[in-house]
């Protein structure tokens, strides 16, 4: 049997079933618990997906699943008991294209038709309590179950990525393609793993872990060494997760918790960006991180001869040491007079920061390996403007949201986000050598970083680094191959180093 191409959802696994309730029986009409889920998971798996139901369903139900399968692009079929044949020639003429099998997923009190289809080559997995046949307890197994059946058919050819991410950046790279549960002709497959299930048997199924696990952070507790890994503390899940790797050294993840670590902190990204002075040469521009200070008090003193001391001159931008995790991590502010940092409201401790004059103009690079990207995207305007902005106020400052919104002129409207293959405004060798390095000092595979080019000067300033950023300004015909690859290389040079470590122990 080869791979499954095509998944059929009865309706006996969408609707909740009620104690006494008849086929045709009208009332409330609930859905199952995890149904919604596994709905969005497949609508991206690059697997056709259709919803079948029977002909003795209520009016109501098949209304609403009609709605279900125009929202999700799912095929819509009738199916019953008598008309099995024809109903399956009709499928496949609409399907002829789907590279596999078909596999039908139903509860258990279906199996009178459930036979017809396995005779007519179909595979057939229930919900429910089976004593035989392949069956899951609950909606959520499914993809595991889908999971296993490709790999079964595609023997030592495949490798199986499982990744766990929030569900709304989850839908973000689904919806470009980047997460099929089909295989891909390099031989990638991926597996979105959850925590409603036991980490250990989901990972018995993947070859490779692609987390965002900023995404599962609880608390950051910062501290003045590199080694934190236990200052942070994740959800419950992601803990799980993180034991199973310490205790498993044959699977690893995208990129290894402890990797991501000095990110979460601006504090050691910055000091970390200091490294970039081995970089500059006469004959080209300069490329380092901003000047900055760290400050535990807003009511220091000496605040003033600190800032000058960091070479730090007024307008400035105040961030939240702690750069990504918990609720305000991006809470910032621009403070135009020393004065107004008694009552500033940014965190602490907090990262205050050189504010860079850039034109507007913000270069949002993605490393995918040794692949770089970019995209530019408009910015908060030059000190001038930003001046203006906040007289009103009586120059207080300007406070925002990072992740929200960013102060800006009138002049600066829309998006303004547009991918480059080329801009002769930035030095691409000079921001390449930086990429390379920060990958070699971070050890990461996937990750981007912010650079502005200072008015006058042309310094080019690394403003930011975060990991696994969506890339959503790089179009998906260039992204998601990049980053298949990119993994599949890293995994395949993972494979390499394990087989060595086995043979020296022979």
């Amino acid at each position: 049997m080869g791979v499954v191409g095509g998944v059929i959802l009865d309706e006996s696994v969408i609707f909740e079933e009620e104690e006494g309730e008849e086929s045709g029986s009208k009332g409330v009409v609930s859905l199952r618990a995890g149904a919604q889920s596994l709905l969005r998971k497949l609508r991206h798996s690059n697997i056709r997906t259709g919803i079948s139901y029977g002909v003795d369903l209520s009016a109501a139900k098949i209304s609403l699943l009609k709605e279900m399968a125009t929202l999700y692009s799912y095929s819509f079929f009738s199916l019953g008991p008598s008309s099995i044949e024809d109903a399956v020639t009709n499928i496949m003429l609409v399907w002829n294209d789907i590279g596999g099998s078909v596999l039908y997923l139903a509860s258990d009190h279906k199996k009178g038709i459930c036979f017809k289809l396995s005779n007519c080559g179909w595979l057939i997995v229930f919900l429910g309590s089976s004593a035989s046949g392949d069956y899951i307890s609950k909606l959520e197994e499914f993809p595991l179950t889908l999971c296993h059946l490709n790999r079964k058919a595609m023997g030592n050819n495949i490798v199986t990525i499982g990744y766990i991410m929030k569900p709304s950046r989850e839908e973000d790279f689904a919806k470009r393609g980047a997460f099929p549960m089909y295989p891909t002709p390099d031989g990638l497959m991926f597996l979105p793993l959850t925590f409603e299930l036991p980490i250990s048997s989901q990972l018995q199924e993947v070859d490779v872990i692609l987390h965002k696990a900023t995404d599962e952070i609880v608390s950051i507790e910062l501290t003045s060494s590199l080694e934190t890994s236990s200052r942070i503390t994740y959800t419950r899940g992601m803990e799980e997760l993180r034991r199973y790797l310490e205790h498993h050294p044959d699977h690893f993840a995208i990129d290894p918790l402890d990797n991501i670590y000095p990110i979460l902190d601006r504090l050691v990204t910055q000091q970390i960006l200091l490294g970039l002075e081995d970089l500059n040469s006469e004959g080209r521009p300069t490329i380092r991180g901003p000047h900055f200070l760290k400050i535990d008090n807003f009511g220091d003193p000496d605040l003033a001869q600190r800032l000058s001391e960091a070479k730090l001159s007024l307008p400035i931008i105040v961030k939240p040491q702690v750069a990504c995790g918990v609720a305000d991590a991006h809470n910032m502010a621009i403070v135009f007079r020393v004065e107004d940092f008694n009552d500033l409201t940014v965190p602490l401790p907090a990262v205050i920061q050189e504010y860079v004059d850039h034109s507007s103009t913000l270069y949002k690079f993605y490393a995918l390996g040794e692949k770089i990207f970019y995209a530019v995207k408009k910015s908060t305007p030059n000190t001038d403007v930003l001046m203006k902005l906040s007289e009103g106020n009586g120059l207080r400052p300007l406070i925002f949201d990072s992740l929200k919104s960013l102060p800006t002129g009138n002049q600066h409207s829309g998006d303004g986000i547009s991918f480059k293959a080329n801009d002769k405004s930035v030095d691409l060798g000079l921001v390449t050598e930086a990429a390379n390095w920060l990958r070699k000092m971070l050890d990461l595979t996937i990750f981007g970083f912010d650079v502005v080019i200072q008015e006058g000067s042309g310094d080019h300033v690394i403003v930011d680094v975060n990991y696994l950023p969506s890339f959503k300004e790089v179009p998906d015909n260039v992204a998601i191959p990049a980053f298949w690859d990119v993994i599949k290389k890293k995994f395949e040079s993972k494979k390499k180093e394990q087989d060595i470590l086995i043979r020296n122990r022979k």
